[in-house]
């Protein structure tokens, strides 16, 4: 379980709020308009109503307290960036915040931010990949080339074995588990067959992963 310090209760803080609270996470949610934090208190720890750019206020907080501080702001450019910024020079341990465009991104970096969320462009890129393709249903971009895809078994591996088709060693894609009928099982071996049901879930480099696969 971790602390979190959530600022910026709007649709997408409060889905964060609702996530959080579901995987058991203390967390303290801030917004300065009421009806938002009245929105989220089932969701969360404490919440408290006050201006994250206000110095004092948030010193108020105690940010170097809570694990992770998250900044959840995402129509206010000039309110995500001071918010971001005072949340570094009160010492907080970790700050996530959340872009709107590309300067934004840029801007959060040079201001404190040690990683920075940029939805839209998030969801753009899985977008591409998932629905351009009849094969891939699900995509995870990891840091670096690296990425993870949930394909479906090509036609002419059915009934072959992992070893058979030894991608690992043709391609340096790993084959973590196989999913079927939603059902994720991680326990294959080199002997498991691959069959026309399944879907695989592979880690390999974006490239390698297209040109086995022919995405």
């Amino acid at each position: 379980m971790k602390s979190i310090l959530l600022i910026g209760l709007g649709r997408f803080g409060r889905h964060i709020a609702m996530k959080l609270n579901e995987l058991g996470h203390e967390v303290l949610a801030v917004d300065c308009v009421e009806e938002r934090v009245q929105n989220v208190l089932d969701y969360v720890t404490n919440a408290q109503i006050g201006d994250s750019t206000n110095y004092l206020f948030m010193r108020s907080l105690g940010v170097r307290n809570f694990d992770v501080c998250i900044v959840a702001i995402g129509d206010n450019f000039q309110s995500s960036l001071e918010t971001t910024s005072l949340l570094s020079e009160l010492g907080a341990v970790k700050v996530v915040s959340r872009a709107s465009s590309d300067v934004h991104e840029k801007f959060l970096l040079k201001n404190g931010a040690d990683e920075v969320i940029y939805p839209e462009k998030q969801l753009a890129v899985w977008s591409a990949i998932r629905y351009s393709s009849n094969h891939v249903f699900d995509y995870i971009d990891l840091d670096g080339d690296y990425a993870i895809f949930e394909i479906s078994v090509p036609e002419k591996w059915v009934g072959r074995t992992v070893i058979q088709v030894d991608i690992r060693k043709k391609y340096g894609i790993n084959i973590l588990a196989i999913i079927t009928n939603d059902i994720l099982d991680p326990n294959i071996t080199a002997n498991t067959i691959l069959r026309p049901e399944n879907n695989l879930l592979v880690l390999g480099t974006e490239q390698a992963i297209q040109k086995c696969f022919k995405i």
